[in-house]
This record gives C-alpha cells, structure tokens and sequence, in this order.
C-alpha cells in the first residue's frame, strides 16, 4: 500500500489473511469455549460444537446474530486461521467424518489464529514509512511467522506460541515507537490502562500509546486517533462516532466491529465501517 500509515492488504507479501468460512470446517464455533454474557447467549464449552453450527459447518443464524445475543460472533476474525488449518494443515480432512482428527484440529486452531494475526501486524509494519529502519527484522520476523504456520500438527500444538508473540511484539514495539514520534508534541501513554467508560468525547489522543488499554463503553465521539497504537486495545461499545482513526496503526477489523460508530467516523482504508454503525 502506499497510503502513509496505512493497513495493509490482507494479501500483503502473498499472505491471505482474510477468513474464508467457506473453506472452513467451522472451527471457531466448535474449538473456542464461551460463557453466557452479553455477549453470548448460551454456555458453550471448548470442543463443543455450538447448537447453530450446521451440517455443512454454516451458521443456522447468521444474518440475526445480534438479535439472538451472539453479537461475541460478529466481532471474531480468525485471520484466515480457519481455513488454514482445515485445507492445509488438515488438507481437507474435517472433523465430522474423520473425528479421531477433532481433538488435535482444535488445539491447533487458537494456535494458528496467534500466527496470523502476528502476520497481520507484521504486513501492517512493513507498510510504514517510519519503520523503514526495521524493515529488514520484520521481514524476517514475518517469513519465521509464516514458516510455522506451515508446521504440521503436532508441530503447532507444541509451539511456544507465548515466546514467539514475547519477541514480534517486541518488534511491533519498536515499531510503534518510530511511527508516533513522528507526531509532534507530548504523547499520552495509557498503555494497558482501565478506561472503562471514560469521557474521551473530543479528546486529543493523537500519537497516544493505548497498548491493550480498556476502552470498554468509553465514549470518543470526535476523538483524535490518528497514529494511535491500538494493538489489543478492548473497544467493546466504545463510541467512536466522528472519531479520527486515520493512520491509527495496529487497529483489527474485530476491534472495530466491536465498538459503535457513524458515518461520520473515519477509518483506516483497509478497514470497513461496520454494517451496526
């Protein structure tokens, strides 16, 4: 991409890293536990395949899964994870008619969704201009990344995939760092920081360091983002209606799909406004 600070294309240096369900074995309705919340109707334990999931590994309720209180659904993304591990690792063999596989499939789903969502921050880094300096460590770090997602099974479920994710994200980092000094002024540091339901309407954030902060309900009607580092940042039913999210970096379309907003709101290009908002 050549935008400044822009979100790659998931197809950045030959990765594909959109989820394709089609070519998924349903994995993030069976492998994935969920508790009854606001979030999700009904318990659901890991392994378990969730009562919607059909036959030809469809959900029964697809188009009414807000209206249903699975809206925890419509805000996953596997990053491609899903149909990585069904047709590559697995190479087509699904767990219904070959059910000896099911265990290991599910353990290696969670595994494989870290990978990609690395390769997904790693495609972002290579396309900012400020982080030229690391370009050559995150090409590395990406094509290390892909190598193992083409690990085989019990390769995968045996991974240290906490060590791998310790050392990118000391790169993201990094990176981080290079691209909001660019930013003139002093820059606010809330990395990890509870701003559950905080009043950030208007609020100057831009170049702000918000590193996995919890911005649950928080309201940043109007707020200034551009160049945020919004990596993990929660913004379950934030409002970011008429934010500025321009050249945020890090930001996810889940993370996005989970929050509200308006037309208003500007977002990076590689992102879509959600249908909610």
């Amino acid at each position: 991409m050549s935008q400044k600070h822009g979100h790659p294309s998931p197809d950045a240096a030959g990765l594909n890293l959109l989820s394709d369900c089609g070519n998924c074995f349903g994995l993030c309705c069976v492998a994935l536990p969920f508790a009854a919340s606001a979030d999700f109707a009904t318990n659901k334990a890991a392994g378990q395949p969730c009562s919607n999931l059909q036959a030809d590994f469809r959900c029964g309720i697809h188009t009414q899964l807000r209206q249903r209180g699975f809206s925890g659904c419509t805000v996953f993304d596997c990053f491609g994870a899903g149909q990585k591990v069904s047709q590559a690792t697995f190479g087509g063999q699904d767990w219904r008619h070959a059910p000896h596989t099911a265990r290991q499939m599910f353990d290696v789903f969670p595994v494989m969704r870290q990978l990609h969502e690395l390769l997904w921050y790693l495609a972002e880094a290579l396309t900012l201009p400020p982080a030229r300096p690391l370009y050559g460590e995150l090409r590395r770090a990406l094509e290390e990344t892909e190598r193992l997602t083409g690990g085989s099974a019990q390769e995968l479920t045996e991974l240290d995939v906490a060590a791998h994710r310790s050392d990118v994200n000391a790169l993201l980092l990094r990176t981080s760092e290079l691209v909001r000094a660019g930013v003139a002024g002093r820059k606010k540091d809330r990395r990890g920081a509870d701003l559950i339901g905080a009043k950030l309407r208007g609020a100057d954030l831009r170049g702000a360091n918000l590193r996995g902060a919890y911005l649950i309900a928080a309201d940043l009607r109007g707020a200034d983002l551009r160049d945020a580092d919004l990596i993990g940042a929660d913004l379950r039913d934030a409002d970011l209606s008429g934010a500025d999210l321009t050249g945020s970096i890090f930001l996810t379309q889940s993370q996005l799909n989970a929050a509200r907003g308006d037309t208003t709101a500007k977002l990076p290009a590689a992102l879509t406004r959600p249908a909610h908002w």
